[in-house]
């Protein structure tokens, strides 16, 4: 899995003219999830990203997390980030899991990251059109991947 996280003023996610999601302070998860992610993926990614230490403290330094805030998360599922770029101009997405896979992944990691902050996880809508509205704040933005987890 990888995942693109941006902290945020205020996020939401538009599809056919209506907010289908909206946060407030928090972060903006952009998910791609490949052929072969797993539930492990899920448990790593959601304890990285709940304890990770990009909002300000009372000085000025980033060193609290989004549960140390009471932020929100809106979670987008983002296809695209399993692109392959290696031969050519135009991007494969041969490595990007099929939707049999994919949408329950999607789905148990936007339930896992609810358990873990105790709130709802606003969420975009799987292989739907959206728009992705945010306040990036800094700008602060932090990409993970699960396979490199060393």
């Amino acid at each position: 899995m990888r995942v693109v996280i941006q902290r945020v003023k205020h996020a939401s996610v538009t599809i056919d003219g209506n907010i289908k999601s909206a946060i407030e302070k928090g972060l903006l998860i952009l998910l791609g999830i490949g052929e072969d992610d797993s539930e492990d993926d899920i448990k790593w990614l959601v304890n990285k990203i709940v304890g990770l230490r990009i909002f300000n403290d009372e000085q000025g330094v980033m060193n609290k997390s989004v549960m140390e805030i009471g932020g929100e998360a809106l979670v987008v599922s983002q296809f695209t980030l399993m692109a392959s770029y290696k031969k050519g101009n135009r991007p494969s997405y041969i490595h990007a899991a099929k939707h049999d896979i994919s949408i329950p992944l999607y789905n148990n990691f936007c339930k896992e990251l609810s358990l873990a902050m105790g709130k709802t996880v606003g969420e975009g809508e799987f292989g739907a059109d959206m728009k992705v509205e945010l306040l990036n704040d800094g700008p602060v933005t932090i990409c993970m991947d699960t396979k490199n987890k060393e």
